[in-house]
């Protein structure tokens, strides 16, 4: 493989949001192979969006000819990173955090080439959890100044709410891990979301003074959620998975294809592999076809997350549920969306199983909850009085609200498409569930 510059690549996508010394890291990656970290706390059993641009980060350092490692936080997961966060993380249980890391791991190996000399995937907790409380704090915590760590954003922000001795180890033993990894693996580069800057720093300050070597950090912008400004996290509503157990394919589809048009040029750059060219020319798109470069986003982005037939399938259902966004063909792309038939749609909706016994006396109002669409049957018939609520294509009178869903023409063949305003499908299946 030809190596490439992936710190200048990784500028130019807009992927670099502080670095420790860029001239450093532009001369390392263009003089040598460079090991890069990114960690992974395993509190849940599924990443999530808000993890997808340290992925695509490590996949972009692999493709380039470097050399990624994906690190597991089976240890650090046992204290909580309380960065970014407004109150203590709940702890786990050593059982629950090898559930998680379970789940995580074949994710994290999606993104990057783990052949032999390549990507590496790791979990902390090989030197973490048998570390002697009494020696680490003596060999490694002497570095550490209790002033200068107050002073980190992750810490001063908690201070106010409580922070508790737990957590104020979490910068230490994620610093221990970056020197472990360079002195094991000749790891030189960590990188990490915007938030975890005082734990980088900290961790290039370790490598010096126990080693007198050179070390560097990056961190990247966070995904923030446009509804509120925060972060994305599990802990959010409508927190989108990368597990299809969690969010459906569909969803995780229609999550890109609903972005504000203002960030499309951004998100195409840092969430495909696209050439930045092409980025360039798609964001210049202006009208309804700035949905045909949503689409492409979209599709790209599940492409990379879930595969291409899956992704395929996503497209040719929104297509069914939408119609298309550039119905003349206007819009060139290398993007594979170009070439698929609607009729790859079967099965790519969100689907919901109800059995008959569950529909006893139930209304098509609280069909709509049995569905996932409505959360109470208070809403799901402001949605059918307002014109928001569609079966198979047509909209629910308000006169029929309370009328028997099991005896719903609409449900006569035992399946039915149901939608709530204009893009949230689901269709509901009568049967024992499969």
């Amino acid at each position: 493989m030809t190596r490439q510059n992936a710190y200048q690549i990784l500028q130019e996508r807009g992927f670099n949001y502080q670095v420790t010394d860029e001239e450093g890291l532009a001369r390392l990656f263009a003089k040598e192979e460079v090991t890069v970290y990114i960690g992974f706390d395993a509190t849940a059993d599924s990443l999530h969006v808000g993890h997808l641009l340290p992925l695509m980060a490590l996949s972009w350092i692999s493709r380039t000819g470097h050399r990624p490692i994906a690190l597991l936080g089976g240890g650090t997961s046992m204290v909580g990173d309380p960065s970014g966060r407004k109150d203590a993380r709940r702890v786990l249980d050593l059982d629950s955090i090898a559930f998680n890391a379970k789940g995580i791991e074949p994710q994290l190996r999606r993104f990057i080439d783990l052949s032999p000399g390549r990507g590496l995937v790791l979990d902390n907790a090989e030197w973490l959890a048998p570390l002697n409380y009494v020696s680490f704090i003596r060999d490694i915590g002497r570095h550490f100044s209790v002033n200068r760590m107050l002073t980190a954003e992750s810490y001063k922000s908690r201070l106010e709410t409580g922070l508790s001795f737990l957590e104020f180890n979490y910068m230490i033993m994620q610093a221990y891990d970056f020197l472990t990894l360079y002195r094991r693996e000749g790891n030189k580069v960590q990188m990490g979301g915007q938030d975890q800057w005082g734990n980088i720093v900290a961790g290039v300050e370790l490598i010096r003074r126990e080693t007198g070597g050179a070390a560097y950090g990056v961190t990247m912008p966070l995904l923030l959620d446009p509804r509120t400004g925060e972060k994305f996290g599990k802990t959010n509503a409508g927190a989108v998975w990368l597990s299809p157990e969690r969010t459906s394919v569909y969803d995780f589809y229609q999550f890109w294809r609903d972005v504000d048009d203002q960030e499309t040029s951004r998100l195409l750059s840092l969430f495909t592999f696209l050439p930045l060219e092409e980025c360039r020319y798609l964001s210049t798109l202006e009208g309804r076809l700035v949905n045909r470069a949503k689409e492409i986003l979209a599709f790209e982005a599940t492409r990379i997350c879930h595969g291409a037939e899956a992704a395929q399938k996503a497209f040719a259902a929104s297509l069914q549920a939408f119609g298309p966004a550039d119905p003349e063909g206007k819009v060139r792309s290398s993007s594979a969306i170009m070439d698929i038939s609607p009729a790859r749609a079967d099965g790519a909706l969100p689907a919901e199983t109800i059995a008959p016994g569950d529909l006893e006396g139930a209304d098509l109002a609280a069909l709509f909850v049995l569905a996932g669409l409505c959360s109470s049957k208070g809403e799901a018939r402001r949605l059918i009085r307002q014109g928001g609520a569609y079966i198979n294509d047509q909209p629910v009178d308000p006169s029929s609200e309370k009328q028997s869903a099991l005896g719903s023409p609409w449900l006569a063949s035992g399946e039915a498409t149901l939608r709530a305003g204009k893009k949230r499908h689901k269709t509901v299946r009568i049967g024992p569930p499969a």
